[in-house]
């Protein structure tokens, strides 16, 4: 490997693994990964892929960098939380640090299921780093139909876990676009045959309620990008095919055998092809962030038009303080007092979506979206 060319040098180390060499380094170069929220989980991934040179990595997350994140979200530092920068832009312009050569999109948008699919065109595999069981399954619904690679991924407290999800292809579209191709013997469980049914709200620890610990993230994400990089390198037989558990505080590291879980093809999503959370009701679309009193506002897509930031930061400056930037604008509402006593606060993406803080009820946040930024 004396005379490599030049683009493929930086990755030498990675090319002496057997499993690897030049014919994999070139295929992970070819490969496409989607990583779905761009928090502590979706930072580890997205840093691992690009220093192992997967080529293209897309990023879609929703929200702005915060003080707090910087505890466990790498890719993020001190100025990204003071001037509020998009997670997807912050992420972008760092790995454009890292790696220069890898192609880096990024969404600052909500993963719904309108923008599903759109988002996913082109992508070999999805990487999961979501807070929140109703997107996942979004997720799972769009790799079962498209016949994708789901890397799930979770950790909270001092706990997470992570699988490898290779779909069953009975139900697998036509027409999908993903370059990793496998057999009904290699297939898994999907998450569905997993965690039949989302666990009810207010039912499951969240980071803003028992923490995280930044050790734990890091090694649940290793494993997801990990498997990522066994498949887009061609190794579909080095895959972990069960369930990685981890308690890091109490030592504790388990692997469950999950293959019984497809129940001979009973699964609503992989088993009968029902993709509930991907053909889900168009228009506009309300969700309260869990652990945060804040209500997501998503306007319909057919309002595409994007609005001037700095024109309604000037309209709103009677009514708080505002700043805003070609991205977003966001400040608080004098006169609007959320259910903590302190006045509300208004984040407002270029696309129209919100993210109301100072109230968990939907119906309360949609009266402050129409009053201040309109219908």
């Amino acid at each position: 490997m004396n005379d490599l060319p030049e683009h493929l040098e930086r990755y030498h180390r990675q090319m002496l693994l057997p499993a690897i060499g030049e014919a994999g380094q070139r295929k992970l170069l070819a490969s496409h990964a989607l990583i779905v929220g761009c928090g502590a989980l979706g930072c580890c991934c997205a840093d691992i892929l690009a220093r192992a040179g997967v080529g293209t990595i897309s990023i879609v997350d929703r929200d702005i960098v915060e003080l707090t994140n910087l505890q466990r979200q790498i890719l993020f530092d001190e100025d990204d939380a003071r001037e509020g920068t998009p997670k997807a832009l912050a992420a972008k312009t760092k790995i454009g640090k890292i790696n220069s050569t890898v192609v880096v999109h990024a969404h600052v948008d909500d993963f719904n299921q309108r923008n599903a699919e759109r988002y996913a065109e082109g992508a070999d595999i999805i990487l999961d780093g979501l807070d929140n069981f109703e997107t996942r399954y979004l997720l799972n619904d769009l790799a079962v139909a498209q016949g994708l690679p789901y890397l799930y991924g979770g950790a909270v407290g001092s706990q997470g876990m992570s699988f490898p999800i290779l779909p069953y292809p009975r139900h697998r579209r036509e027409g999908v676009r993903g370059g990793i191709r496998w057999s009904e013997d290699q297939a898994t469980p999907c998450l569905r045959c997993v965690f039949p049914e989302p666990p009810p709200p207010g039912s499951s620890q969240t980071c803003d309620t028992a923490g995280v610990l930044g050790p734990l993230v890091n090694q649940i994400a290793s494993h997801q990008a990990a498997e990522a990089i066994k498949l887009m390198s061609g190794n579909l037989d080095a895959i972990d095919r069960s369930m990685l558990t981890i308690d890091i505080w109490e030592n504790e590291t388990k692997r469950l055998n999950l293959a019984g879980a497809f129940k001979s093809g009973q699964c609503p999503c992989c088993g009968r092809g029902e993709f509930d959370y991907l053909e889900g009701t168009s228009g506009s679309i309300t969700t309260s962030l869990c652990g945060r009193n804040a209500v997501q506002i998503t306007p319909d897509e057919a309002s595409d038009g994007l609005i001037d930031l700095a024109a309604l930061a000037d309209r709103l400056a009677p009514h708080g303080t505002f700043t805003s930037n070609p991205h977003l604008l966001r400040g608080i509402l004098r006169a609007e007092i959320g259910n903590d006593g302190n006045p509300m606060e208004l984040t407002l993406f270029v696309n129209g979506r919100a993210i109301i803080k100072g109230t968990n009820e939907p119906d309360a946040a949609r009266i402050i979206y129409a009053k201040y930024v309109g219908s």
